[in-house]
């Protein structure tokens, strides 16, 4: 008697797995059934520039995302919206791979659900928009002559740096007033 399956008779084309074979694909499986395997590194080496736009399927080849999942969340997340040519080829900017990737460690890494992940990246975006209307409306850093330091050189000096302090607390008042 063999120690193999029948089935698993060189030849036969309905070859099993032996196994370790199984034991290999279970391991690369979480328990939830996903494969768990580890991607290719973002960085890989495509032969492309950096910068370069990507084909879904070498987006998938990098990121070790199926694009069945990619197409998805293009459906799920709104700010994922990769360039499209005649016939619907979609080229991904390295911006979308970024958040491609971002999604990707929010859903399989931090155990984020699809719509926790988005909420999290809407709260992200709209705190980066805040930031830079913050630095747009921000004035000019105050002249060194306010900011230099003080020598001991009498009560008028005292009375001028008294002066310039006050003039930078209105600056920041009208700066706090305008954000509200």
């Amino acid at each position: 008697m063999s120690q193999y399956p029948v089935d698993h008779v060189v030849g036969n084309a309905q070859s099993s797995p032996s196994l370790p074979d199984v034991a290999c694909m279970q391991a690369a499986q979480g328990e939830d059934g996903l494969d768990h395997a580890a991607p290719n590194p973002p960085h890989a080496d495509t032969g492309k520039a950096a910068d370069a736009f990507r084909t879904i399927g070498e987006v998938s080849n990098s990121l070790g995302i199926r694009a069945h999942v990619l197409r998805y969340w293009e459906e799920q997340f709104p700010m994922l919206r990769p360039l499209k040519r005649a016939g619907g080829r979609r080229y991904y900017r390295p911006e979308d791979m970024a958040l491609v990737s971002t999604i990707d460690r929010l859903v399989h890494r931090e155990g984020y659900t699809l719509r926790g992940a988005r909420a999290w990246l809407e709260s992200e975006a709209k705190a980066a928009r805040a930031t830079a209307r913050a630095q747009k409306h921000a004035e000019p850093a105050p002249q060194p002559a306010v900011m230099a330091p003080v020598v001991a050189a009498g009560p008028d000096r005292a009375e001028a740096l008294i002066e310039g302090l006050m003039a930078i607390r209105a600056r920041l008042q009208r700066a706090v007033d305008t954000d509200r």
